[in-house]
């Protein structure tokens, strides 16, 4: 099978914004630890092999300037700039406590290790914050612009609102636009998350960023390139890596006091060894330059951001964009989950959910013909049903709008035809069937809209008329539950037998029907906590921000979005089960990872202060437990949400 151009385009583009590029930070700290490396191999040749004193301290001095340098600089402008201690310094003061004492080569294997541990860090941390760049590399330079029937190239910063975007086959959309001519196929997973590329056709939204896979459009631009979906998405990301967790926050305070501790501690183990126990200076010198080591924090300092990151990078990749890790962290606690029924939980779209008819294709034509001549969303729907069912509105003429109550006009042969609700039945001295009867029954009960239509005084039939469930909806709410999910309730101001038909269709057991935004407020606090508050729109906002969690739709209103914590970028809550067993299993490796790093820090430093770890050890104690919790984070970026 031959692959179009388009495709291929597509395709060829899509590993670009993955693939991870290598920074000139982290370049230049390979080269380093490189360095580094070459130096320790050098002394030990000419310590060991060859026992040449030259040749011994020329590798031993690069050891210690390549792999001494960068961390002390590091160490002076925390100590000096910040006003605190870290783990650099006390590399450092290690490496050269080891040199005071003869042992440059312990010196060296330790500021190698040091090195590359650092170096093994920046590469795994820089795999989760490469998704930002990634992102930006999706804006194309500018677009081919249409105004005043003339095409012609702008930059990204020129495209104004109402500009007509035309996009051929394999470009990508420079602004969120909505297509007014022609149709095509597009790929947004970069983007939405979605795989299967989505069909366009007039009046559907573009979003920027997205590409054109088959034929060319024409758009018209709804929001500047500077606000658009993908700026947004952008400013997101970097909001989300600049807000930490309340565990990272605490790490992070502590490192600094910690670090001085250790040092402190330093001189009173030695004391302890020298005089307590009367060894000998070097070696109770070089137990407390083992125990610094084996102390230091740095395992426990990188576990939780490189779990957290690494979490939000695959979620992100999900289409699930999170604003700080303390959302991510406070999504593994949550117990209740509140959502909004209008655009949530439903498409916030009228649409016919039944035909009573003894000709469903008749009374459909006849009712799209009538409706036809409305803007009202419930004529739309009906408009909208008798296309999607291939029938054709029936022609009629000289319509009126009966307010209130329906609409009229006269068919084909002059006789009166009608669409409307019961009084206008009535009103034309129509009467419905027992069956009818006890189907528009069935619709008031559930909170339906009916539409019945009829030609003079017969009821052609009848049709309801509600605001349909999100396709999966139901799927979704069950998977919510299996994640762990105890109580998922609806909150909506909809009458109480719309919410209740709702919750019936949904398996739901709990709802609170009739509320203003004031009483979902009020009820978002008395829920059984954490709480997590599903929304779209105005309305929703303050009790998104009330929440412990608040999550929002991409779809939903700009305010929506400010003020939640989490965006479902492809409006698919079947992604939130899947995004609360990752924010689980990211607390699980935080607790992993800080058991670990802690738990080596307790075993070892005593052992390290009895002289049963040679500094060498101690250092692959350290250097391995920062290495190991780095990689069980980074096991998270594979997680899948689906």
């Amino acid at each position: 099978m031959t692959t179009s151009t388009p495709a291929r385009l597509a395709r060829a583009e899509a590993p670009v914004s993955r693939r991870f590029v290598m920074s000139p930070e982290l370049r230049r700290a390979v080269v380093l630890t490189g360095l580094t490396l070459l130096g320790l191999l050098i002394g030990l040749i000419g310590e060991y092999l060859i026992h040449v004193p030259a040749l011994m301290w020329a590798g031993y001095v690069l050891a210690f300037l390549a792999g001494g340098i960068p961390a002390g600089r590091e160490a002076l402008h925390s100590l000096l700039k910040e006003r605190k201690l870290d783990v650099d310094l006390l590399m450092v003061l290690a490496a050269l406590g080891a040199a005071s004492i003869g042992q440059a080569a312990d010196g060296a294997i330790l500021l190698f290790l040091f090195s590359l541990s650092n170096t093994l860090q920046d590469w795994a941390m820089g795999r989760t914050s490469s998704a930002i760049q990634a992102l930006m590399n999706l804006n194309p330079e500018g677009a081919t612009v249409r105004r005043d029937g003339v095409e012609r190239w702008c930059q990204l910063g020129e495209i104004r609102i109402g500009d007509l975007l035309v996009v051929r086959p394999g470009e990508r959309v420079a602004a969120d636009a909505r297509v007014v001519r022609g149709s095509t196929s597009v790929d947004e997973s970069s983007i939405t998350g979605e795989s299967v590329p989505v069909d366009k056709a007039p009046g559907a939204a573009l979003a920027s960023g997205t590409v054109n896979l088959n034929g060319s459009v024409e758009a018209e631009v709804t929001r500047p390139a500077g606000e658009s979906t993908l700026a947004r998405l952008v400013a997101l990301m970097e909001q989300a890596q600049t807000q930490k967790s309340r565990t990272e926050s605490v790490t992070e305070r502590w490192e600094s006091p910690y670090a001085l501790v250790v040092l402190l501690s330093v001189p009173l183990v030695y004391a302890l060894l020298r005089y307590g126990f009367t060894l000998p200076v070097d070696q109770a010198w070089y137990r407390a330059m083992t125990f610094m080591v084996v102390a230091s924090p740095c395992a426990v300092v990188i576990s939780t951001p490189a779990v957290m990151l690494s979490a939000m990078a695959a979620a992100a990749r999900a289409g699930v964009l999170f604003k700080s890790s303390a959302a991510l962290d406070a999504l593994a606690g949550v117990q209740t989950v509140a959502f909004d029924k209008t655009g949530t939980l439903t498409q916030a779209k009228m649409t016919v959910t039944r035909v009573v008819a003894a000709d469903e294709g008749a009374a459909l034509s006849l009712a799209a013909g009538l409706e036809g001549h409305s803007e009202h969303p419930i004529a739309q729907a009906v408009v909208t049903a008798a296309r999607e069912r291939g029938a054709a509105p029936e022609h009629v003429q000289d319509a009126q709008a009966v307010p209130g109550q329906g609409i009229t006009a006269l068919d084909s042969h002059g006789q009166r035809v009608w669409a409307g609700n019961v009084r206008l039945a009535g009103h034309e001295g129509a009467s419905l069937s027992a069956q009818q009867e006890a189907a528009l029954a069935a619709l008031n009960a559930q909170g339906s809209s009916s539409v019945i239509v009829g030609r003079g005084r017969q009821v052609v039939g009848l049709m309801g008329v509600a605001d349909a469930l999100r396709p999966g909806i139901a799927d979704a709410l069950r998977d919510l539950r299996s994640s762990g999910i105890a109580h998922p309730v609806m909150l909506t101001g909809d009458r109480r037998e719309v919410a209740q038909t709702v919750a019936a269709d949904l398996g739901l057991t709990e709802f609170r029907a009739e509320l203003l935004p004031e009483d979902k407020l009020r009820i978002i606090g008395e829920l059984p906590g954490p709480v997590a508050m599903v929304g779209d729109g105005v309305n929703d906002a303050p009790a998104l921000a009330r929440a412990d969690l608040g999550v929002a739709v991409a779809s939903g209103t700009d305010v929506a979005i400010e003020s939640a914590d989490v965006v479902l970028m492809q409006n698919d809550l079947g992604k939130l089960a899947g995004a609360v067993r990752l924010a689980r299993a990211a607390r699980r490796t935080v607790i992993t990872n800080l058991s670990f790093a802690f738990g080596v820090i307790v075993i070892v430093a005593p052992l390290a202060v009895a002289g049963q770890v040679p500094l060498p050890l101690g250092v692959v104690a350290h250097e391995g437990g920062t290495v190991f919790v780095v990689f069980m984070g980074l096991r998270l970026l594979r997680w899948r949400l689906t």
